[in-house]
């Protein structure tokens, strides 16, 4: 058998992680930590605090299963990121071929319902913002969980179709991955592509995952700036703070994902691409929960009241808690 036939077997990839920095491991360990266990406390104080409303509408519905998706997110490359900030092997940490596709599917599933779900948000903030008359009318809790359930399903047909793609090319040269998990612009570096035909399953997951609900999301920003003006000052900014939040969550997606996935191979950095990784499977998830609890006043108000339940011996804390 030639090379790129015997790399295509099953043996699994050697990835790198940070491997090459073998005295910063320990603090990076421990830096990545004390960021996942934030993360994974702010997205369950935002589902504890959609769990105390009284009556949930379809944006707190999203927003919760905002909040899974990067629990969800955080837990596929938590182990990755675990294993390669301690001492181990002296090149990196192997991953099986298996595991290796069901880590990328994972991430691609999780991170394609992101985007659905990101533009079934700003729907609901046209509705709510541009037509209040019509939004209970339309926007039932009904369809609220028939998009949800859609932007789930649509994530997870995208990444079965992308990831069956990427495992059927030839892989040639050194399995080493200079990542810290299994992401499709890693395997796409020692994938035998001479052209721009094998990278096209990429691109079309790009073109359905970030062109379309991004081009929908505009378009609702720019009818909701439009009603914002006719809107009172106090329902102005209400509104204005509710649609500054989603659109900076939105910019932090979208801005990662189309910077490091909407490029072509021989244009890409392996280095900078897994530092860009870094920043948007640790940062951004821990910033989603402080960009929501600072501009959306219901979700703010949520939490001061699941803050003041944990602490006991407060009567004003017990009255809070009741049902």
């Amino acid at each position: 058998m030639d090379s790129a036939s015997n790399a295509t077997l099953p043996h699994g990839f050697l990835l790198q992680g940070f491997f090459e920095f073998p005295h910063l491991r320990p603090a990076l360990f421990l830096l990545l930590l004390a960021v996942h266990l934030s993360t994974l406390g702010g997205n369950l104080l935002i589902l504890a605090a959609v769990a105390s409303v009284p009556s949930r509408p379809p944006m707190l519905l999203f927003l919760c299963q905002l909040s899974v998706i990067e629990l969800c997110l955080t837990l596929v490359v938590v182990r990755s990121l675990a294993d390669l900030s301690m001492p181990g092997h002296a090149r990196g940490s192997p991953i099986s071929f298996l595991g290796c596709a069901v880590q990328m599917q994972m991430f691609v599933a999780l991170g394609g319902a992101e985007c659905f779900l990101l533009a079934a948000m700003a729907y609901d903030l046209y509705m709510a913002i541009c037509h209040p008359l019509l939004y209970a009318a339309v926007v039932t809790p009904g369809l609220g969980a028939r998009l949800a359930l859609a932007c789930c399903l649509g994530g997870l047909a995208v990444s079965l179709g992308l990831t069956v793609a990427v495992f059927h090319l030839p892989f040639c040269g050194s399995r080493l991955l200079v990542h810290f998990f299994c992401d499709i612009s890693a395997l796409l570096h020692p994938a035998c592509t001479r052209s721009y035909v094998q990278e096209l399953p990429l691109l079309g997951a790009c073109l359905v995952l970030l062109l379309l609900p991004s081009m929908l999301i505009l378009a609702s920003c720019g009818a909701i700036a439009a009603a914002l003006r006719r809107l009172l000052s106090g329902g102005r900014h209400k509104a204005a703070s509710t649609c500054a939040s989603h659109l900076a969550v939105t910019f932090l997606h979208y801005g990662c994902a189309t910077f490091t996935y909407v490029q072509p191979k021989a244009t890409c950095s392996p280095r900078l691409d897994r530092t860009l990784a870094l920043v948007y499977t640790n940062v951004t998830p821990l910033l989603y929960p402080l960009i929501y609890s600072l501009c959306n006043r219901e979700i703010a108000a949520a939490i001061r009241r699941v803050l003041g339940c944990l602490r006991p011996g407060k009567a004003r804390s017990e009255r809070l808690c009741e049902p």
